[in-house]
């Protein structure tokens, strides 16, 4: 980070603390460890947000939170599930699949809710000049389907597979957003799936200085990856303007979940959704996604249960 972006963060989280009071009671179930949030790539949105919230609630409750890079919602949610990490972002698909110890699961995780914060949308990424028009074109082409254990690979795999598209024609490096963007700017990459908020950062970053398309999701495929899976899909369009595009793309998004583990305190829950709701404008600052965050669709996670501490939490702000 440059000077003048730290700077910039600096300010940023002494004007979280002040919005926030100082420092607010915390419980007394918090320890004294470090603790982290499983963020995903540092080019993502999940790491910009990750990042503002643990600054947020590590200057409001004096703990110590930190955000921590990862390979995505699949590999987040292994990591709240044994202990790893107490906070996660994932993918509403993905989190449904660790409940239930199917798809990339090898068995039911430990894992619940804290939040739904924003839909994410799939985006499949092509430079300007690609030949490449429709999903059927990328056979042949060498495509990142997103990191492994990614919740990228797993809807890229569904969607292809949906639309009629053997995966195991594209050549697929496996590569994180990060790695997806260097690659597409050098020239090495025909295109890459990614799943994530509106802008995404480096896509954002990527957009200014080359030429990029969307490839469009048919609804019919979002229909059929529904009918096959969690039904946690629905049609969407990233809207003209975003990444310069001159007309609106279809495609599908997703609901994201903050996520934790069934055994952690619920007075820490408690904090961090009090933490979150309150700073929720300066989030906002830092992550246009945070201003997603309502409370009457917060608590709609299903089939990801609920934490007790969060239910209590969303329970107290009706009474």
């Amino acid at each position: 980070m440059s000077r003048v972006g730290r700077l910039v963060a600096g300010l940023l989280v002494t004007c979280l603390a002040l919005t926030l009071g100082a420092c607010a009671t915390r419980s007394d179930e918090w320890g004294d460890e470090e603790y982290t949030i499983a963020s995903g790539g540092s080019t993502g949105v999940y790491f910009a947000y990750g990042t503002a919230v643990a600054d947020a609630v590590s200057s409001a409750r004096t703990v110590d939170l930190v955000a921590e890079q990862t390979a995505g919602s699949v590999d987040n949610l292994l990591r709240v599930g044994a202990g790893e990490a107490l906070l996660g972002f994932a993918q509403g698909d993905a989190a449904a699949d660790a409940v239930a110890g199917t798809g990339a699961f090898a068995e039911p995780q430990d894992v619940t809710a804290v939040a739904r914060l924003y839909d994410e949308y799939l985006q499949v990424v092509v430079r300007g000049d690609s030949p490449v028009h429709d999903l059927a074109d990328l056979a042949g082409m060498t495509v990142s389907l997103g990191a492994e254990n990614s919740g990228v690979n797993v809807i890229a795999g569904r969607v292809l597979d949906a639309a009629g598209v053997d995966a195991a024609s594209i050549r697929d490096p496996q590569l994180d957003l990060g790695a997806s963007i260097a690659a597409m700017a050098e020239g090495e990459l025909d295109g890459f799936f990614w799943v994530g908020g509106l802008p995404t950062p480096g896509i954002a970053q990527l957009a200014r200085t080359a030429d990029v398309r969307l490839l469009p999701i048919e609804q019919e495929w979002v229909n059929e990856v529904n009918d096959r899976y969690s039904h946690a899909y629905r049609p969407a369009d990233v809207p003209a303007g975003t990444y310069g595009l001159a007309a609106a793309v279809t495609t599908l998004a997703v609901p994201n979940y903050l996520v934790t583990a069934g055994s952690t305190p619920a007075g820490v829950v408690r904090d961090v959704l009090a933490t979150l709701f309150d700073a929720r404008t300066a989030l906002a600052q830092q992550v246009p996604a945070a201003a997603l965050l309502d409370r009457r669709s917060a608590i709609f996670t299903g089939p990801v249960p609920l934490h007790p501490g969060a239910q209590e939490y969303y329970r107290d702000l009706r009474g």
